[in-house]
């Protein structure tokens, strides 16, 4: 192994009963995330040598969750100190370099916050610990440092003398930690604590003892958000949802009320595109350059195209593709569906499993009847082709290029190229008959009505 090389141990073995939930605390999403899924991801960034999920016994869905990475189990809840020792068997042979611990229910660390721990560990420090400036600190770890640096000692806040607790610099658990020592201290840490467990954060006081360097990297308070409780969790989504904002605005998007804007971890937007107010995007959604979404439209599973306009009060679902220049418009929902360059549904329809050729034209109430109650079938509407409003189309069906199909028409054959196709009872009309019906009922009312005996 190279000094260089990283391992990453994340902890993810709490209970979380303050969740009150059967979900563990981990498999909570951030964005459409699990919580363990951005620290994962985050360790991956880093190009770890190494990455082992400590959990608890019988966590089998939070080891899923934890895959293809090395899980460990912790046997008994006994500190954090023992659940990194968990891990001792996954970084069997990492004797060089530094093992990195992080925590499965804290979302927000950065890569770059993490790289500066791993920058100051290869100028000499045995033990970088990540600090924090919470603006109540009552209940962290204090880190008194000295001389820049330089970390003297962890304090907990019940232990903390008045000037100690005045410090503001907190513990927010994240360390990275000498490879070749790590274990050697761990061995040493004690549980004469209120608690009796064994803490992580009392091998800074062995390896001060021993003589190591010990120190500090500051990050910003957002991203040692931890999460707990359901206001935690809401809080860390508000915290993410911020943070990728502004990230889509510096990256050339335009939000005109961003903080109505609502994105998915995966959601992938180019420049010189314009979400408006109330636009919520589930995961795998992809936008390319110059379209427009429209207010209070929803989007998950989503590819849409250049140039292509959307809602308000859309729904496009999974397997939608929108390519360049089509038009959803108001209370259209897609699903499953390929709408060609330049088709457009105006309003109120729904296009479920069915291909849309360029060009193509659906009416105001057009809906493809594709679930016959046991299986999905496809529609197929040719280039060009025009479907008349409130038209039904009975999958499987296909209609040709240039074809128009009549308003108000059930379609249950495939329509030819440039035909005509019109299913509808044939209109008939009974000369006076409304005023005859509007007559008898009027003598109706005016007769007197009898009384109770």
């Amino acid at each position: 192994m190279k000094n260089g090389e990283v391992a990453v141990v994340v902890l993810a073995a709490g209970k979380g009963s303050r969740m009150k939930s059967a979900t563990p605390k981990v498999l909570h999403a951030v964005a459409g995330r699990p919580l363990l899924g951005h620290v994962l991801d985050t360790a991956c960034a880093l190009k770890a040598a190494r990455i082992a999920v400590v959990v608890g016994p019988r966590m089998d869905d939070v080891a899923a969750a934890a895959a293809p990475h090395t899980v460990a189990v912790q046997a008994a809840q006994r500190g954090t100190a023992d659940a990194v020792l968990a891990a001792r068997g996954a970084l069997a042979g990492f004797a060089r370099g530094t093992v990195l611990i992080l925590y499965g229910d804290t979302p927000l660390v950065g890569a770059d916050t993490l790289a500066a721990m791993l920058a100051r560990r290869s100028r000499g420090a045995d033990i970088v610990v990540l600090g924090f400036r919470p603006n109540d600190p009552a209940g962290y770890g204090r880190l008194i440092v000295e001389g820049g640096q330089t970390l003297a000692r962890i304090v907990e806040h019940d232990g903390a003398s008045a000037a100690e607790r005045a410090v503001d610099l907190c513990n927010s658990g994240v360390m990275a930690v000498a490879a070749e020592r790590l274990f050697e201290w761990l061995e040493k840490v004690g549980k004469d604590n209120a608690k009796g467990e064994f803490y992580l954060t009392d091998i800074v006081a062995l390896a001060r003892r021993d003589g190591a360097d010990c120190a500090v990297v500051e990050a910003v308070a957002d991203e040692l958000l931890g999460v707990n409780s359901r206001a935690d969790l809401a809080r860390a989504e508000a915290c993410w949802q911020n943070r990728y904002r502004a990230r889509m605005m510096a990256q050339g998007v335009t939000l005109q009320d961003p903080g109505t804007v609502y994105f998915s971890h995966d959601t992938r937007i180019e420049s010189d595109v314009t979400i408006g107010p109330n636009v919520v995007f589930g995961p795998g959604v992809s936008i390319e350059r110059g379209s427009e979404i429209r207010a209070f439209s929803h989007l998950e599973g989503v590819q849409v195209g250049a140039d292509v306009t959307v809602g308000p009060f859309a729904r496009l679902r999974p397997g939608a593709v929108l390519e360049s220049r089509a038009r959803v418009g108001n209370f259209v929902e897609i699903k499953n569906a390929v709408l060609g360059p330049g088709a457009k549904a105006s309003h109120l329809a729904y296009i479920g499993d069915c291909d849309v050729g360029a060009q193509a034209n659906i009416g105001a109430g057009t809906i493809t009847c594709n679930y016959d109650g046991y299986a999905k079938h496809r529609t197929v509407i040719g280039k060009g082709a025009f479907i008349g409003s409130n038209s039904a189309l009975v999958a499987p069906v296909s209609v040709g290029d240039g074809a128009v199909v009549g308003a108000g028409s059930v379609i249950t054959k495939d329509v030819a190229p440039d035909a005509l196709a019109v299913g509808r009872g044939r209109q008939r009309e009974r000369a006076g008959w409304a005023a005859t019906f509007r007559a008898a009922h009027e003598d109706t009312q005016r007769q007197p009505k009898r009384g109770k005996e």
